[in-house]
């Protein structure tokens, strides 16, 4: 069996602690990079056990694009919550998706790097480049809308 050292138990602490999502929901397993203010890149794992991979599709599990959404989401409110340097409870809401364009499956075995920065911060309003990415190939790309409120 092998041993998660402290850092990365520690690590899964702190995601679970800014995003209020639980299993079978939350959907970042690790934070790779974060600038408050500027941009993240965290990583999904994806895995043959994810729930959703019972009914779509048997025979040929492929993530669901709205969930390649919600990680790329979950991500966005990390960056929200490290830029805002809250720990009192603010949660950051999706206000909106555009543009959102599928460019690859992904399977189980991938690992779903997420990708975000910040467009432009308005004092209610933020908007994020958002990108999933398996190794070198695009999964996905949207431009979200979030605004930070009250638990």
């Amino acid at each position: 069996m092998l041993e998660q050292s402290m850092s990365e138990q520690d690590e899964i602490r702190a995601i679970m602690q800014m995003v209020p999502h639980r299993y079978p929901f939350l959907l970042v397993d690790r934070v790779l990079e974060c600038i408050p203010g500027e941009s993240i890149t965290a990583l999904k794992n994806v895995t043959i056990n994810e729930p959703f991979f019972q009914g779509h599709f048997p025979g040929q599990p492929v993530m669901p694009g709205v969930l390649i959404l919600e990680a790329l989401a979950q991500a966005g409110l990390i960056l929200g919550m490290r830029t805002m340097d809250a720990d009192d409870g603010t949660i950051v809401y999706i206000a909106g998706i555009d543009k959102a364009r599928f460019k690859r499956q992904v399977i189980p075995g991938d690992q779903l790097h997420l990708k975000l920065s910040i467009g432009s911060a308005k004092k209610r309003l933020w908007k994020f480049n958002a990108e999933a990415w398996v190794g070198e190939q695009l999964a996905c790309r949207a431009e979200m809308m979030a605004v930070p409120g009250a638990p």
